[in-house]
């Protein structure tokens, strides 16, 4: 994954204090979409206005040489730095810090060009930083929750110690599973300025805890789709390449509640599901992958698969 390539986000607030990440302690995944028009006219002005050139043109240029693989490792250091932290450690906080602020970076700009093309204008969310916890307009963002979006302030809340916990917990490694997370939250972002999420809590206020618990499933889903749809245009553009497809595959399917259920209590109870099973995640980020067209996230209005 050639995430060197993404241009830097500016809208990124760092709480961690500079220090090195710590062990986090996710959990599960608050991870969630909506259907709009779209359609290959659509996705040719939206790649064209990523690429710079004539629409027209694009037809022959959606090709994507094979990208370069730069991912951080997660291994035992060795060695002091500043204040007795490893030199390594600093060096691997800095650039999970880079990676997240490029891979929103990205974000912005596919996000832009579709919002644009619909003749409207996206307002990026901003990224929260943090280590351990740290406050929100939701409430307090602890790492044992996961990453997630607060649709009150319009952030995105990442402990970027769940980078590790994809790898040695949910065996998720590399740059793209890394990648997938931040790009789900943002598809909640989407959601928010879609309108989708006010319509989603109407709808749950009035519905009993089974019924609430389906909704969620489908709001999530749809945020996978989303994030599929980034993937969509980063694999256009050869800034991914099938073996990162794949890490995202895996990602979406690592994170599924039946997994994690499994994994947590040692059984499965599908009416409890919040987020969607390992098959349904992975089916619907693949669904956004395959088209980048956002009509194909309607996961409100499509039978589970």
């Amino acid at each position: 994954m050639r995430w060197g390539d993404f241009r830097r986000s500016d809208n990124v607030e760092d709480r961690t204090g500079g220090a090195p990440e710590g062990s986090g302690g996710g959990g599960g995944l608050p991870f969630g979409g909506m259907r709009i028009g779209g359609g290959a006219l659509i996705l040719i002005v939206i790649v064209g206005w990523l690429f710079g050139i004539n629409p027209i043109e694009m037809l022959g240029l959606l090709g994507g040489g094979p990208a370069t693989q730069s991912a951080p490792g997660y291994g035992p250091q060795s060695g002091t730095g500043t204040n007795g932290v490893p030199p390594a450690a600093l060096q691997q906080s800095a650039t999970n810090k880079d990676f997240s602020a490029r891979v929103l970076g990205d974000t912005e700009d596919v996000w832009g060009a579709i919002f644009q093309a619909m003749g409207s204008r996206y307002e990026p969310p901003k990224l929260v930083l943090f280590r351990g916890s740290t406050p929100s307009a939701c409430g307090r963002a602890e790492a044992a929750v996961g990453p997630f979006y607060c649709p009150a302030d319009r952030d995105v809340y990442l402990d970027t110690t769940f980078f590790g916990e994809l790898h040695t917990r949910f065996g998720a490694p590399g740059d793209f599973a890394q990648a997938y997370v931040i790009a789900h939250e943002v598809g909640h972002h989407v959601q928010n300025l879609l309108g989708t999420m006010q319509k989603f809590d109407a709808q749950v206020q009035r519905s009993d805890p089974r019924s609430a618990n389906a909704l969620s499933v489908r709001l999530e889903l749809q945020a996978d789709c989303y994030a599929g749809v980034w993937a969509f245009f980063a694999e256009k553009r050869g800034l991914i390449d099938t073996n990162d497809v794949d890490g995202g595959l895996q990602a979406a399917a690592a994170v599924g509640d039946d997994r994690i259920q499994k994994m947590t209590q040692g059984y499965v109870a599908p009416d409890s599901f919040t987020h969607g099973s390992a098959a349904q995640r992975a089916h619907w980020f693949r669904t956004g992958l395959q088209s980048g067209d956002l009509r194909d996230c309607n996961t409100f209005g499509a039978r589970s698969p």
